[in-house]
């Protein structure tokens, strides 16, 4: 070295020294924080990437939390229902015994009526007083919302789930396309000739009537009329000479059958010493999709919708005819899933649970069982109030069956479902921005080393100008 003005190796040994010392303080910095990624320049795609995974990790985080609210929703609503299942239960063992006319007194039936009173105003209380954080739960207020329902063709309407678009509506139509059909046998015998005894058999039971010689068909439509609560098939005379039977509600389910005792001029009016029917269940197009339904009673479930609804006789009964209606909002709506979309909104209607609204327009409702209704124990119609009592217990059943799968097979899943999700991410996400120790350790012992050497050279460097005095000399 023979010149000092510009000490061209110390120069290079700074530059290799500050070079190490930067990596050893990036190594000292990854080390401290245990993120590989610090700043965008330690690795801008891999940055990137990882705050993408974070934010889907955060949404996975408030779709956990919404799941576990809604859990708590469906907890609570459950336990009212299970109240409520708990009172009807009572009320049907109050009716049964009330029918036992003979067996109680006048004082024991009013007893037994002002204990159904106390349990109606125990179940819309609480319908009523079932809530969450303010918001009713039983009431119908999460029940979901219509327009245009035409009450002469939809006589009961229960939307389980839809899937509503914000501020739209979901239009359902339906269309028949085999009619609902009672069971039905005809008789065209005109008047008995000599004494007959017939039998007539229906879903509800079997009747043996007799009638006397020459009785008329207005005779014989009274004696079948005054044995259908007891066997389910009605009569009606058309005129003089001819009447037909009819069970008294719609279905394949539902049957008439009419078997000739003894006395031959009913069995030829009728054909044959038996005839029988059975009715026809309407079948619709909802929306594209044909449903078979339980006599007037259709159940529509898909991805889209799930509803069960009953329809008039007027309309079920008639081909091509079609009723449109509207599904607004409403429900329980639960966003479930990290992507906020219709996709990832789970819904659940939660029906009203008052007397109001328990039963149906067909069998009456549970209201109809208090003191001064048309179904109290005072008017004796005990037949149609327990009819009335069980439809409401399988109504409320049915209910807490939904909430029931709705928890199991849709929150838990997806909750299980998301638990593996954020495990994966978190894991993708730890891969690109977190510090790998051993990697990093090795680096921090290779740039101390690095580090330590560039400092000698560099005051090895720096020393050797003074090598000029020795030419000085």
């Amino acid at each position: 070295m023979s010149r000092i003005n510009t000490n061209v190796s110390s120069i290079i040994a700074q530059r290799v020294l500050g070079t190490q010392n930067a990596r050893l303080n990036q190594s000292l910095q990854h080390l401290s924080t245990g993120l590989r990624i610090n700043t965008g320049k330690d690795d801008p795609a891999g940055l990137i990437a990882s705050e993408t995974m974070r934010v889907e990790m955060r949404a996975i985080q408030a779709a956990q939390t919404n799941i576990s609210r809604a859990t708590n929703v469906v907890a609570v609503a459950e336990s009212g229902l299970a109240e409520v299942h708990r009172l009807l239960n009572d009320l049907e063992d109050l009716v049964d015994r009330t029918s036992n006319e003979a067996g109680i007194s006048v004082e024991e039936r009013n007893a037994n009526q002002q204990e159904i009173d106390l349990i109606l105003s125990s179940i819309n209380r609480i319908a009523n007083s079932t809530e969450l954080q303010g918001r009713k739960l039983l009431s119908g207020e999460l029940a979901f919302t219509t327009s245009a329902v035409n009450s002469t063709q939809v006589t009961d309407l229960r939307i389980n789930g839809a899937r509503v678009p914000e501020q739209g509506t979901r239009v359902v139509n339906i269309e028949v396309l085999v009619s609902a059909q009672l069971a039905r046998v005809n008789y065209a015998g005109g008047a008995v000739g000599s004494a007959q005894t017939i039998e007539i058999t229906g879903n509800l039971g079997t009747e043996r009537i007799t009638l006397a010689s020459g009785a008329t068909t207005a005779n014989l439509v009274s004696a079948v009329n005054m044995s259908k609560h007891l066997t389910g098939v009605s009569a009606t005379r058309i005129n003089a000479t001819s009447a037909v039977f009819t069970s008294t509600a719609y279905g394949s389910s539902q049957y008439v059958k009419v078997r000739v005792l003894s006395g031959t001029a009913f069995a030829a009016g009728l054909g044959g010493t038996l005839v029988e029917d059975n009715g026809q269940d309407v079948r619709v197009n909802i929306n594209g999709q044909a449903v078979t339904g339980d006599g007037l009673r259709v159940s529509v479930r898909n991805s889209i919708i799930d509803a069960d609804i009953t329809l008039s006789p007027s309309f079920a009964t008639q081909l091509s005819t079609d009723s449109t209606f509207g599904i607004t909002g409403g429900g329980a709506r639960f966003m479930i899933s990290p992507r906020l979309d219709l996709n990832s909104l789970a819904a659940i209607g939660i029906s009203s649970v008052t007397t109001a609204n328990l039963g149906d327009a067909n069998v009456g409702y549970l209201y109809s069982l208090g003191t001064g209704e048309a179904n109290a124990m005072s008017e004796k119609n005990f037949f149609t109030a327990q009819r009335i009592v069980r439809q409401a217990q399988q109504q409320v059943a049915n209910l807490r069956g939904r909430l029931g799968s709705f928890q199991k097979n849709t929150l838990e899943t997806t909750a299980a479902s998301l638990r593996i999700q954020y495990e994966n991410v978190a894991s993708a996400e730890s891969t690109i921005r977190d510090t790998d120790f051993a990697e990093e350790t090795s680096n921090l012992t290779r740039s101390q080393i690095l580090v330590q050497s560039a400092t000698n050279v560099l005051r090895l460097a720096n020393a050797a100008p003074q090598q000029v005095l020795a030419l000085l000399q």
